[in-house]
């Protein structure tokens, strides 16, 4: 069976130009950016949707360009939907928008008040007319702007060996909690080596997909072989496979079989394999086999280098209208200590708000733009903690607290637990289930009830509540079991 495999598309101003004139577009660009202006209102029009530039029409989607990467995940992130719609509405094929990178510098042409633009091309990886249209691999995600620091260095020399010496330990298991960079390092393992090996990067959840559509269609002998023959697959949050017991199967030979051909495999999670829940034994062991190396929260230091990094960009993107005082440098590097992306998003908010009001933000109204992200206690609490803190605090282990066995010793932990993750998470009665050992959501509603009604006449189970929710709420997760 022909594949259709990776091929760069590299765009220059005459290719763009060239494309605008001999692809047949079926709709008029400038009128859906007029009926963009209208819809969305000319503030965000002029402040963000006039950067959009058409560049390519495909088959089911079109392709556009914009001048950062900060603008584009903006647009995205808020306008996206709107933008698609719109274009639906003039042609009803179009499912999906892209967007590529096209850098602008602009220069005034000195003694006239019109501006020049150069364009810098980029390459883009695409499959065109594949099934697999989402395997992407982002430009702009490489090893020379991952910033390096004593929580993350270890991943970082790990995956640069990989692109050195392929196959030197396989797979390679890289884990970490959400935005540590995990698929900044496996963009940028796939960016070098997609240079002369045959390249796939996907997601769990992409891959699970996939594999349910094809068993639909009843087409798994073209999913087999496209994922076994890939000389590099690299896999993104493979904790998302958890409990697909067909799929696992699938993934298990698909493994062994790129493992036999002498094919890198890559995989990120957001925990160690050992703690992977149902995944099959034999998975986690072929994970175990490889090299394990995990990504620690950014200690002060690395907190500062991607404050000082990312502020620097923007500050240049918008030639230096907008300055971040030092003071609240040195305020973000201590206060927000979750995650990088954390740190990124705190970033770009006070730029936004520099942007709408035409000031920089002092210390006290920047406590105020990042009152979510300053609440530690609630944004830290996982299901995770609880079990561990409670059966601590009941001096039991773990494993005992997710049995079956329904012992009184036992019981009012495991009750004491579901309670306080469902008044201290958002999570559904159904997740809370499935956290704790696939209970019924009748189960969980027969604890909180329980613990509700134990309250109302016991004293010491009050007290007890109280004191393990100062523990999870306050607890220092780098002393987490």
């Amino acid at each position: 069976m022909a594949l259709t495999e990776l091929s760069p598309l590299i765009m220059s101003n005459s290719n763009i130009n060239k494309n605008l004139k001999s692809n047949n577009i079926s709709f008029d660009w400038n009128l859906l950016q007029d009926e963009m202006k209208n819809k969305l209102g000319l503030e965000i029009y002029e402040s963000w949707l006039k950067k959009i530039d058409f560049v390519e029409e495909f088959k089911n989607y079109i392709l556009l360009s914009v001048p950062t990467r900060f603008i584009r995940d903006w647009i995205t992130s808020r306008y996206l939907d709107q933008i698609l719609q719109i274009v639906k509405n003039h042609k009803k094929d179009i499912v999906r928008i892209e967007f590529k990178i096209i850098e602008q510098k602009i220069t005034e042409i000195k003694g006239h008040n019109n501006f020049k633009t150069l364009e810098i091309p980029e390459n883009v990886s695409f499959i065109k007319d594949s099934y697999l249209q989402y395997n992407r691999i982002d430009p702009n995600k490489k090893f020379e702007n991952f910033i390096i620091g004593s929580s993350n260095k270890l991943a970082y020399e790990a995956s640069l060996k990989v692109t050195e010496t392929v196959s030197h330990y396989n797979p390679l298991y890289i884990y970490g909690g959400v935005g540590m960079g995990k698929t900044h390092l496996l963009n940028a393992i796939g960016l070098e080596l997609k240079k002369i090996n045959k390249v796939m990067f996907i997601s769990a959840e992409r891959f699970m997909y996939q594999f349910v559509k094809s068993i639909k269609s009843n087409d798994m002998v073209r999913f087999k072989e496209y994922f076994r023959n890939t000389d590099i697959l690299l896999i993104d949050d493979i904790q998302f496979i958890s409990g697909k017991e067909a799929m696992q199967e699938e993934f298990f030979h698909t493994f062994n079989t790129l493992l036999d051909k002498g094919s890198q495999i890559i995989i990120s999670a957001d925990r160690a394999p050992s703690k992977l829940s149902r995944i099959q034994e034999r998975i986690k062991s072929r994970f175990s086999g490889g090299l394990v190396v995990d990504i620690q929260k950014p200690d002060l230091e690395l907190r500062k280098k991607i404050i000082d990094s990312k502020t620097e960009e923007l500050e240049s993107l918008y030639s230096g209208q907008f300055k971040i005082s030092q003071e609240i440098k040195d305020f973000l590097s201590l206060e927000i200590t979750g995650s990088i992306r954390e740190l990124v998003g705190a970033v770009n908010r006070i730029i936004s708000f520099s942007r709408i009001y035409n000031k920089s933000p002092n210390l006290s109204e920047v406590k105020v733009i990042l009152k979510d992200l300053l609440n530690f206690g609630e944004n830290k609490v996982t299901i995770d903690l609880i079990q561990t803190l409670v059966c601590k605090f009941f001096k039991i282990s773990k494993n005992e607290m997710l049995s079956s066995r329904r012992s009184r010793y036992l019981v009012r932990p495991r009750q004491t637990a579901i309670y306080l993750t469902k008044i201290l998470t958002s999570k559904s009665l159904p997740e809370i289930g499935r956290e704790f050992s696939n209970r019924d959501h009748t189960t969980i509603i027969h604890s909180v009830k329980t613990i509700e009604k134990l309250k109302e006449n016991q004293p010491d189970m009050v007290d007890n509540i109280n004191k393990l929710k100062n523990q999870i709420l306050y607890h220092n997760k780098d002393n987490e079991i």
